[in-house]
């Protein structure tokens, strides 16, 4: 029984949406999953997957794309990414399949690991980063505080945490999802968004502090989910 991760599915059975305008490798990148995860996961072990699930808009247009998650083996742990518009009530959602868990504002347990997480944001100093995000970043950084606060009170001490957003800017300065993070002495930081050569290393991976960061997006893994323990 082991934990995976691999971020940024970018599935839309609704409608086909073409990646591969993002590099060749992308090309047909739903029968890659497929095939690694056939290969790589068994029905008693979790993979936790850090947003970008899909390219739908709306619940309707994201059935097709979680009938076929629902199909491949294993426990599903989702946290929100920037493009999952069809996210609506997370308790509706855990009510659709016993294999699938979906995390915002509290966590998951898995045997002696608190499962936590939040979606995350673009980090002060970033290059994109505008007075508008300011507000979004604050919140999120409560919300990745909240869901830590429900582990820790319910005696966790080993904590994994997914994010979406890598935890911090372009040029891997400090932020306050990296405070937090060193605050609560998390293991380890499972995180997604980067998309090609160019990106792939602009935040941390490896060890840092004592914390492990771990970069899960589909392209970077060559889209065969990681063990992450």
């Amino acid at each position: 029984m082991s934990i995976f991760a691999i971020s940024d599915l970018h599935f839309s059975f609704f409608k086909n949406k073409p990646m591969d305008v993002f590099g060749s490798n992308w090309k047909n990148h739903f029968l890659k999953i497929k095939k690694n995860w056939i290969e790589t996961i068994n029905y008693n072990d979790t993979v936790l997957v850090p947003g970008d699930i899909s390219w739908a808009k709306t619940m309707k247009e994201f059935l097709p794309d979680i009938e076929f998650i629902h199909s491949l083996s294993g426990k599903k742990i989702f946290i929100q990414g920037n493009h999952d518009y069809w996210w609506g009530s997370t308790s509706a959602l855990n009510n659709l399949y016993d294999d699938m868990i979906f995390i915002k504002n509290n966590f998951y347990s898995f045997d002696d690991f608190a499962l936590c997480g939040t979606r995350g944001w673009i980090c002060p100093n970033d290059v994109f980063f505008t007075s508008h995000d300011e507000k979004i970043y604050k919140r999120e950084v409560a919300r990745l505080k909240l869901s830590l606060d429900m582990a820790v009170k319910d005696g966790f001490e080993k904590i994994i945490v997914m994010m979406h957003y890598p935890p911090t800017n372009d040029k891997k300065e400090n932020s306050l999802f990296v405070d937090i993070l060193n605050e609560y002495h998390v293991e380890k930081v499972i995180y997604g968004h980067l998309h090609g050569e160019e990106n792939f290393y602009l935040s941390y991976m490896g060890n840092m502090n004592g914390i492990e960061y771990i970069l899960v997006s589909s392209d970077f893994i060559e889209f065969k989910p990681v063990k992450i323990c």
